[in-house]
């Protein structure tokens, strides 16, 4: 048992899209369709069992357009939209989420991830007796269905996620980073610069694959020095790759900025009103009920005790 204080920050619509694809079809008996919620509270139930979580905050993504999309109107261009029987299951999640007093964090404007980047950076400064730089006291948990967050894995932050089903869960800390893409978490900006992401339309350097970008942050740790070597003509490349990425620099640059999560999000985040387990279980067992979660409503005395 360890003595820090843990807070999970949900990834929510990524959690929930994961539930309703890893899932087979759940409703209610009215033929209300429940199978990303049941699946969403699977993995958090089973994510503060196995943390022993002291905090919980949730973040939700809105329908506005965003910043990057100003910045690059294509950007998520190619993604296919939410199923409607996902999008029907937002609220009621919300609503269950409220129950249990996990605090909902949604703006206008902003991404899920850049409301978890910023909850990162205030948690770590609001967690009593923590000093800059002394934050032994607590560890965040950043609990998605994707792995978009791994820029913020540091010895403080891990991302907790899905392996191949919604049992099999996995914990990406640097170590792991490292050894699945060959560079750091504060390279994976650079890295997704180089390679692009498919899922977000952000398009990278055409022709550079995961090992190439790999292999080029570990000689030069960032696309800013990978370019300040080739505007000085210093850069030991293959003539192929030099031409890929002189011919792409723009493309580079906008590709880190649409990556890079905000930190500075302006909301107001209070650690403690994030302790986990305050809740009215008849409360909670009653929307349970409703939604016909008989199984889940026996858990509720272990996320109790914890």
């Amino acid at each position: 048992m360890t003595d820090k204080k843990r807070l999970i920050i949900i990834d929510s619509n990524a959690l929930l899209h994961r539930a309703f694809h890893a899932l087979p079809p759940l409703a209610t008996k009215n033929g209300e369709e429940t199978g990303a919620i049941y699946g969403y509270l699977l993995i958090l139930f089973k994510a503060i069992a196995d943390l022993q979580a002291n905090y919980v905050v949730a973040c939700f993504d809105t329908k506005a357009k965003t910043f990057r999309h100003k910045m690059f109107k294509d950007y998520k261009g190619t993604r296919s939209q939410t199923p409607d029987q996902v999008i029907l299951q937002l609220p009621k999640t919300k609503l269950i989420l409220d129950k249990f007093k996990i605090p909902i964090f949604a703006k206008e404007g902003v991404e899920a991830d850049d409301l978890i980047a910023t909850i990162c950076q205030l948690a770590l400064s609001q967690v009593e007796g923590i000093a800059p730089k002394q934050t032994e006291n607590l560890e965040i948990f950043i609990l998605s269905g994707d792995l978009d967050n791994l820029q913020l894995v540091n010895e403080f932050v891990k991302v907790y996620t899905l392996g191949k089903g919604i049992k099999d869960t996995v914990v990406y800390d640097e170590e792991r980073v490292m050894s699945r893409f060959g560079v750091r978490p504060d390279q994976i900006i650079d890295f997704k610069a180089l390679t692009g992401d498919v899922s977000d339309n952000i398009p990278g350097v055409k022709g550079i694959g995961k090992t190439t970008a790999a292999d080029l942050l570990q000689r030069y740790s960032s696309i800013a020095n990978l370019y300040n070597e080739l505007a000085t003509d210093t850069a030991v490349l293959k003539p192929k790759v030099k031409e890929l990425l002189k011919g792409s620099k723009e493309n580079a640059f906008l590709s880190f900025a649409l990556a890079e999560m905000k930190k500075d999000v302006d909301i107001d985040f209070k650690i403690n009103d994030c302790k986990f387990g305050n809740f009215d279980t008849k409360e909670v067992s009653d929307i349970l009920r409703e939604f016909e979660f008989n199984t889940l409503i026996n858990r509720l005395p272990f996320l109790r005790q914890i």
